[in-house]
């Protein structure tokens, strides 16, 4: 089997209070709560396999030790089922921007034993402001009163994949192994090819902290001053730019999670764009409905494997491909330049038709620890 997942990318700006901030130009969410923002996932690919004779063997390999890669490493040793991580980087990638974890994401966190080490070290998020451009308030909400139940939380991703690799002994994780190929030999079985010689295309780009805050600071030009003074206030190391990517899993279009013994978690199977927050969290749950399906399989024997894996598929997929559709739908909505749609938006759409509690319904996942 093999997981790999490839993050949505985005325009980040870390900023010091704004969180659930999803629009690049016309509507900002406005937390109330004070966090440092930092990049949120890279890619990640996992693979369970029998190595050809002669090569190192190992029943599951997990390439790429972002958060769904660590998630399913720590899901999968919570069950007793070792595997190996492998990570083409030289030490966990840590930058990048804070992750808004809510209560699915939280729910997955309690299962695999991390959740409350996390609390202890940031803020839970009580609501959100909506602003037009010009700082005008549309709509403000309390989590708690949609919903008794609702936990949110800006979580630094550094200290997420940190917290993450200490559940696994040292020897789980392997940096500076990069994957080349994998490949299916005549007997079934999975191998993974990695390489020290790695050859990366170069394009061109704008990495001078300086330029990128100057070329920040003029795209947001036209919005709220406090917004624009986060932006002074953020580090200049701390700013990068790179497009925002989803992908819809269309029904008889979108190949499947899986392929034989290889299948996909995460961003690689389902990239979404920002707009509700549910990357990471969809990432989560991807890592401990797998680890069950696996775990089921491996019970089962060998044979049970691929058949697992569809099975994850299955189920994942009519979950998965609403929020996706929702993230992007959303994102539009609040990123209209068109002055009669924005009108309609900020007049009737956001301050009286709008509704926290069935915007949230998605949030809604219930997951049973995973024990032994």
């Amino acid at each position: 089997m093999a997981i790999a997942t490839r993050s949505p990318l985005r325009l980040n700006s870390p900023m010091s209070r704004p969180s659930l901030y999803n629009s690049q130009r016309r509507v900002f969410f406005q937390s109330h709560a004070w966090f440092r923002a930092q990049p949120r996932t890279k890619p990640i690919c996992a693979s369970a396999i029998k190595a050809e004779a002669g090569a190192q063997k190992e029943d599951i390999v997990i390439v790429g030790a972002g958060i769904a890669g660590l998630a399913t490493a720590v899901s999968l040793r919570r069950l007793g089922i070792g595997s190996l991580v492998l990570e083409q980087a030289e030490s966990l990638r840590t930058g990048g921007s804070s992750l808004t974890l809510f209560k699915n994401g939280w729910r997955v966190l309690d299962a695999i034993g991390v959740a409350d080490s996390l609390r202890s070290q940031f803020l839970e998020i009580q609501g959100m402001v909506v602003k037009s451009e010009d700082g005008r308030e549309l709509r403000s909400f309390k989590f708690k009163d949609e919903d008794q139940t609702q936990e949110v939380r800006a979580v630094e991703r550094r200290i997420l994949l940190e917290t993450l690799a200490n559940q696994l002994p040292p020897e789980a994780v392997q940096f500076s192994s990069k994957l080349a190929k994998i490949e299916t030999s005549e007997n079934g079985e999975t191998l993974l090819e990695l390489t020290n010689g790695t050859r990366l295309l170069a394009k061109p780009k704008i990495t001078d902290p300086i330029l990128l805050k100057k070329l920040a600071k003029e795209l947001i030009k036209n919005w709220p001053p406090e917004l624009l003074k986060l932006i002074d206030l953020t580090p200049d190391e701390a700013i990068s730019k790179a497009p925002l990517v989803d992908r819809w899993l269309w029904p008889g279009i979108s190949p499947p999670a899986s392929a034989g013994k290889v299948v996909l978690v995460g961003d690689a199977w389902h990239p979404m764009t920002p707009n509700l927050g549910q990357g990471a969290c969809c990432a989560l749950e991807d890592a401990v409905i797998l680890t069950r399906k696996l775990a089921d399989g491996i019970k089962s024997g060998p044979e049970s494997i691929e058949g697992a894996l569809r099975a994850y598929g299955e189920e994942r997929w009519p979950r998965i491909f609403p929020i996706t559709i929702r993230a992007n739908l959303v994102g539009s909505l609040l990123q209209w330049d068109d002055p009669l749609v924005c009108s309609v938006r900020d007049n009737v759409v956001i301050p009286k038709l709008v509704r926290l509690g069935s915007m949230l319904e998605h949030t809604n996942f219930e997951c049973e620890p995973l024990e032994t």
